[in-house]
């Protein structure tokens, strides 16, 4: 299967959903958004993932390339193509189905557990989220889950972390975090980290066992067997979609 990902930044998910396509058989394509001269072609691929990144959508000012990508997403969501979001992909898939997104309350940074909705088992994803789970959030914006989708779990400081609309998955946190990349962001954004009661301190989130990044690294290759599956049959049918959209501008 062709997935081609989206990344906002260079080190955003280059460690861990890589190595899984490549172990999986799949092709994973990427494009660094902001330094692509145009967007992938929609039937270049069967099926899309956006990763998340520093910027806000409320930035599009700033980043107009959002607004090319959105356009992406819709073309892809048109075509029964199957997507993941994460962080900023999230966010992006709730504003296309007409769900709020905005800054949240307060910051939610470090390792969190999660509480998963009575819905969830019911969904395609099944049990592949354990409940409670301790997972990664860095993030300030939130999002209310769409009309049209179901939500699957939350936290306390939000209960909109992750939904699942057709073939289309959204969450907030990431379940392909890496030590490595874990130690970049406190590096890089050291100054977000004031303790709080939703971010935890450098030395908290960093000083998690190996264990932590394993399990969630296990849950996120079950999770995206679940969808891959689901990508099969929804990749069946967008073979019955004629056009392709034409490729898109990145800006």
């Amino acid at each position: 299967m062709r997935i081609h990902c989206l990344q906002h930044v260079p080190w955003q998910g280059r460690a861990f959903l890589p190595l899984w396509a490549d172990a999986q058989g799949h092709e994973w394509q990427v494009t660094l958004v902001p330094e692509a001269e145009r967007l992938p072609e929609p039937d270049s691929f069967d099926a899309l993932v956006i990763m998340g990144g520093p910027m806000s959508l409320r930035e599009q000012a700033k980043y107009p390339w959002l607004i090319a990508e959105q356009r992406l997403l819709e073309h892809a969501l048109e075509r029964g193509q199957p997507f993941l979001g994460i962080c900023l992909g999230a966010q992006m898939l709730a504003a296309v189905h007409g769900a709020s997104v905005r800054r949240g309350r307060q910051s939610e940074i470090g390792w969190y557990p999660l509480q998963l909705t009575a819905e969830h088992r019911d969904t395609w994803l099944g049990d592949a989220l354990p409940e409670g789970l301790e997972t990664f959030f860095w993030h300030d914006d939130v999002f209310e889950t769409p009309t049209d989708a179901v939500r699957i779990a939350g936290t306390e400081a939000s209960p909109h972390q992750a939904f699942v609309t057709g073939t289309a998955l959204a969450l907030q946190f990431h379940l392909e975090v890496t030590p490595e990349w874990a130690a970049h962001l406190a590096k890089r954004d050291a100054v977000q980290l004031v303790p709080s009661r939703y971010v935890q301190s450098a030395t908290d989130i960093l000083g998690r066992p190996a264990s932590s990044y394993d399990q969630n690294n296990a849950v996120m290759a079950t999770l995206l067997e679940r969808w891959i599956g689901q990508s099969a049959v929804a990749g069946d049918a967008a073979q019955a979609v004629a056009g392709s959209g034409g490729p898109l501008p990145a800006g």
